[in-house]
This record gives structure tokens, sequence and C-alpha cells, in this order.
């Protein structure tokens, strides 16, 4: 089993933008809550790597999305769990790979919301996810111009393969957000 630390140098090693590290740890936090709240405390490691690891050939290969980093894995021996886990958030745009496991269906979810709820923290005068209020997140969801590049059918479609209500998904992975915001920005500030 891969570890933290070496999951996060093979991301370093395919991603240098900031943005796309700062992505990373929000997702792998998201996970890591997701895990706990979920009763998968046991697995919050590994949904955490799953997490920090889902993007890790977007920087680089944009157009193998989802493809290059199963190659990239598996040339270094990487369980097949994570390979097929990390893999599954690209369903039906990349890959079909359609997430099966409880933790997949999170990815598959989430990792588009955290974008969007990245793009209107940005917006608030705190530049921050502490203040937010669904609301003011529902409001920015259903302007479609707005962070246009977060698909919201993928979101819709997440929501749905978890049975949630799309409300329940966006407060949850707010709430998420919320938990993990403080020590992805000390990282950034070091």
């Amino acid at each position: 089993m891969l570890t933290r630390d070496e999951a996060f140098s093979l991301l370093k090693e395919y991603n240098q933008e900031p943005f796309h590290i700062r992505h990373a740890l929000t997702v792998e936090g998201v996970m890591r809550y997701y895990a706990r709240e979920l009763g998968y405390g046991d697995e919050e490691e590994f949904w955490g790597i799953v997490g920090l690891l889902h993007d890790l050939d977007f920087e680089q290969y944009p157009d193998q999305h989802c493809i290059k980093s199963q190659e990239i894995m598996r040339q270094r021996g990487l369980d097949e769990r994570l390979i097929r886990a990390t893999a599954s958030h690209g369903w039906a745009l990349t890959v079909d790979i359609k997430p099966e496991h409880e933790m997949e269906k999170v990815l598959y979810a989430a990792d588009e919301l955290t974008g969007l709820i990245y793009a209107v923290s940005l917006m608030r005068p705190s530049k921050s996810v502490q203040d937010m209020e669904l609301k003011s997140l529902k409001k920015k969801y259903k302007d479609k111009k707005f962070a246009a590049g977060c698909s919201r059918d993928v979101i819709e479609r997440g929501a749905e393969l978890l049975g949630w209500e799309l409300h329940v998904l966006q407060q949850r992975t707010l709430d998420a957000m919320k938990a993990d915001e403080a020590a992805i920005n000390a990282y950034f500030a070091s």
C-alpha cells in the first residue's frame, strides 16, 4: 500500500501548478471527511490517497485524463483498487469504468463540486468557505456561466449514483471543505 507521503511525492512529480496541487489536497480532505462520515473510518487513509491522486495525469496529459494515470500507476506496481478508484471519476467522459463502490461514487460526485465551491469562495470577500452558506452555493450553481468548467451534469449524476438529493451532496461537500480549508491554506503559506 502506498503511503500518504509517497502518494504526495508522486502527485508532485506530475503536477507543479499550485491550482492542481490545491485541488488534489482539497479532494483528499473531502474524501477523508466522507470516509469518516459514511462509516469507512478504517479506510480513511485509502480514501484520502484516492482523492489526492485522482487527477494525477491531468496537468501533463489532459487529453488522456484517467487513462494515462492508470498506465503510470501500473508501471509503479500500485494497487489495482487504487487505479480503478481514481480512474472511475472519468466515467462516461474518458473511461468506461463506472463508479461502483461508495467511495468511487463519492469521488465522482464531489470532484467537480469541490471546484465549483472553490470558485464560489474566491468571489466572497473572505475568499473562504468558512462563511459560505448553502444558499450562496445554490445561487452560483444555478448560474451555468459561473465556473462553467465544473460539470453540473456530472455532479447531478454523482448525487443520483449515491442516492442523495443534490442539496445534501452540496451541503456535505461544503462541510467537508470547511473542515480542511485551514490545513490547505497553511500548506500554501509555508
